[in-house]
């Protein structure tokens, strides 16, 4: 009986050095996704900085565009205005 007393005891032993080995793994895992976490939210503040950017760009080039097609535009006046001149010309 003695035996089968201490033998439990020993398994409690092993049951209790188990969990403190598990407790330590899972605080070392939470502390590692707090820095994780940590990173991420750095990560985070950066792609927002860089969408902005990227609005401000994109802003840019629409305006780029439209001065594109003002001076599309204008080329295309300009080139019948030309066509006409030669016409002139070639009457004379």
């Amino acid at each position: 009986m003695a035996r089968k007393v201490q033998q439990l005891d020993n398994d409690v032993q092993a049951i209790y050095e188990m969990l403190a080995d598990i407790q330590a793994t899972q605080k070392r895992q939470h502390n590692r996704l707090e820095e994780i976490a940590a990173t991420q939210d750095g990560h985070s503040e950066v792609l927002a900085s860089h969408t902005d950017v990227l609005a401000g760009h994109t802003d840019v080039l629409a305006g780029h565009t439209a001065a594109l097609a003002d001076h599309t535009a204008t080329l295309a006046d300009h080139g019948t205005k030309l066509d006409r001149i030669i016409a002139l010309l070639e009457q004379r």
